[in-house]
């Protein structure tokens, strides 16, 4: 019975992970809501939340391999977390201590070696500071922050608790 619940637990971390990320592709196409670096580096935390949720769902492993998921799951959704907050640090800045707008991330990537383009994506620029949507009073990386921390919560919950023996 712990066996199933950790699998559909499993599962229902991938599907909040493509539901999240579905809303993001509809924000960005259909709501025309342009994705800052900032943004995209939170999208590829939660697609790799999503992964790691999948693979420990397909795996499905006993003893300590369920421990190990747990642990991947927190560090991914901390990373994820990590990220989010820089956003929101910079969306909380004063109009005249936010820094100047940089290059487009595919601009960026075209020209500078990856570890570059990472540390400066995480320094943050004037795009990533506006906030053009809200929900319930929250911008999207609020909502970034709070649905990384469930779901890294969540996972450790399923893959650790649940692996649990009596």
């Amino acid at each position: 019975m712990r066996a199933a619940l950790r699998r559909l637990g499993n599962v229902t971390g991938v599907l909040i992970c493509a539901g999240l990320l579905g809303f993001a592709v509809y924000a960005q196409f259909d709501l025309h809501l342009d994705p800052c670096p900032l943004c995209i580096f939170q999208r590829i935390g939660i697609a790799a939340l999503g992964l790691v949720f999948l693979a420990a769902a397909v795996h499905h492993p006993r003893r300590w391999g369920m421990r190990v998921y747990a642990l991947l799951i927190v560090l991914v959704a901390l990373a994820t977390a990590g990220v989010a907050v820089r956003q929101i640090y910079l969306q909380h800045l004063p109009p005249g201590s936010v820094p100047s707008c940089g290059a487009p991330l595919s601009v960026m990537l075209q020209f500078m070696p990856v570890t570059s383009v990472i540390r400066k994506v995480l320094d943050g620029s004037g795009e990533c500071s506006i906030v053009n949507w809200r929900f319930l009073g929250l911008a999207m990386s609020e909502w970034v922050l709070l649905w990384a921390l469930a779901l890294g919560l969540f996972g450790a919950g399923v893959n650790w608790r649940l692996g649990r023996v009596k």
